[in-house]
């Protein structure tokens, strides 16, 4: 690989990532729920909301980047701790997307239904942009995979594991500091159920033109 291919990789990953976390912040707007990945961040940040969304994102993000650590150990690669910069990257772009769509309302259901589903499709195109980018993981992904590789489960179903124990652990989260359910709505099994489908279809739709692009010469 070209040092010009790998940068122009690695500005995919940053164009995926600013999407990922547009959909993110479309789908916390929207009031209904967000991913099953962003949803302990969610809780979180509604209690304790002197940080920020982004910020609480970045903190689950090095939580699940010490897990790798733990996980691997001396398996652990260190390209890995890129991860790093990027969960500050995303939370960043969670913020400015928060910012971004402050002005939508969050008290007309049809509105809030509007923004979960467009924050699910603008994150399943930021993630298929990251996936054809094929350089370094999201530190929820690469953490799916350190289970898997570790535990030799298919890491299909390890996924599965992961996002419904995130979205378990929001829940229970959300009695513990509000005594009922908070955050944690039918936004999340929107973005739990269509996300991945969603990814599929948007890596059909620009997988080859993308990997032209990245391989292309100028």
């Amino acid at each position: 690989m070209t040092k010009k291919e790998l940068l122009k990789r690695y500005v995919l990953l940053v164009i995926g990532l600013f999407l990922s976390a547009l959909g993110v912040a479309a789908a916390k707007q929207g009031g209904l729920g967000v991913s099953p990945i962003s949803s302990v961040a969610n809780i979180v940040s509604i209690k304790l909301d002197f940080f920020t969304m982004g910020t609480w994102l970045i903190i689950w993000n090095c939580v699940l980047i010490v897990g790798q650590i733990i996980i691997l150990r001396k398996d652990f690669k260190l390209i890995q701790l890129l991860q790093v910069p990027l969960s500050f990257v995303f939370g960043w772009f969670t913020d400015f997307g928060m910012w971004c769509v402050s002005a939508v309302p969050q008290d007309i259901y049809p509105v809030q239904l509007l923004m979960t589903v467009l924050g699910t499709l603008i994150l399943a195109f930021g993630i298929s942009l990251a996936v054809a980018a094929n350089v370094i993981m999201n530190s929820g992904e690469a953490f799916v995979k350190a289970v898997s590789d570790k535990t030799h489960k298919s890491f299909g179903n390890v996924k599965v594991i992961f996002d419904i124990s995130c979205v378990v652990l929001s829940v229970i989260l959300s009695f513990i500091f509000f005594g009922e359910l908070v955050g944690t709505r039918e936004g999340t099994v929107i973005a739990a159920v269509c996300t991945g489908f969603a990814v599929k279809l948007f890596q059909k739709l620009v997988g080859k033109p993308v990997e032209k692009l990245l391989k292309e010469k100028s």
